[in-house]
């Protein structure tokens, strides 16, 4: 028996992939593929943590079966991420595989299984890790209806990325403002470049003065980030070798995975105006 879905996979975000580039960093885009469909995210440049914020909507997806065993088994989702390249063919960085939350047409779109919640998602490239994806995905049974049945898609929208959907309210994580601040005792002649938020952000300061004055190795930037911390896409620090005629060779880098313990959170002025009048 044929049925007929509509597969809505929520691209939120990966974090920690593997650095394609000589740069240290890498062009990241997702592939999704789902029976004889598949879609891709846009390309982000320069970061190994891309937040891609991106809605793919696989329309017309039919399968045969019986209805209880496409609510119950799935079949699965593959996720494949790559490095885009100036020229040449896309360099394969890691794959993951997913099952959708199913909902049938005459079941209702409510809590607790939908709208389904963002997961982390292993990437592996051959045996080793190459890093996480945090996305959700949705397997919808369009009725007799057709689609007008479906539930809506709640915004938010973004104007500046024209046709690209964002992932929608009710999926995305809440975000708050943060303001990242790094401090730096320089090196000669080495660049350190920091790569943090939500779509690169990347930061570069020289030191050429083999005692810099601290002023100039102080860099800040804002960004919303998910006021969950387990969701904050790590700090990643490369250190560049300035050459001659401006070449540059990167010397290393690190990530720093989690900012827990360097989170500030400024005292809540109300309880601090109880505490002193009680």
């Amino acid at each position: 028996e044929k049925q007929v879905f509509q597969l809505r996979a929520h691209m939120y975000q990966a974090r920690s992939l593997f650095a394609a580039d000589s740069s240290g960093l890498s062009d990241p885009f997702a592939r999704v593929f789902f029976i004889s469909q598949s879609q891709c995210t846009e390309v982000l440049n320069e970061t190994l943590c891309p937040t891609w914020d991106q809605l793919l909507v696989f329309d017309n997806v039919e399968l045969y079966g019986e209805a209880h065993e496409m609510r119950d088994d799935p079949p699965i989702i593959v996720i494949e991420i790559y490095d885009q390249d100036t020229v040449g063919k896309a360099d394969f960085m890691g794959r993951t595989f997913a099952k959708p939350v199913v909902k049938m047409s005459d079941e209702h779109y409510c809590p607790p299984c939908f709208p389904p919640q963002l997961e982390y998602y292993q990437i592996y490239r051959g045996n080793s890790t190459a890093g996480d994806l945090l996305a959700a995905f949705e397997l919808l049974q369009i009725g007799p209806g057709g689609k007008s049945d479906l539930p809506p898609i709640d915004g938010p929208t973004d104007m500046d990325r024209g046709p690209i959907l964002p992932v929608p309210l009710g999926i995305r994580p809440v975000l708050s403002k943060y303001r990242v601040e790094v401090i730096a005792l320089g090196h000669q002649v080495f660049m350190l470049s920091v790569v943090w938020g939500r779509r690169g952000c990347p930061w570069a300061f020289e030191g050429r003065d083999p005692h810099p004055a601290l002023d100039n190795q102080h860099t800040f930037a804002s960004q919303d980030l998910p006021e969950n911390e387990l969701l904050h896409p790590p700090l990643n620090i490369r250190v560049v070798d300035c050459r001659a005629f401006g070449r540059y060779t990167l010397v290393g880098s690190h990530a720093v995975s989690s900012l827990r313990k360097f989170i500030y959170r400024p005292p809540d002025k109300k309880a601090q105006h109880w505490n002193m009048t009680g």
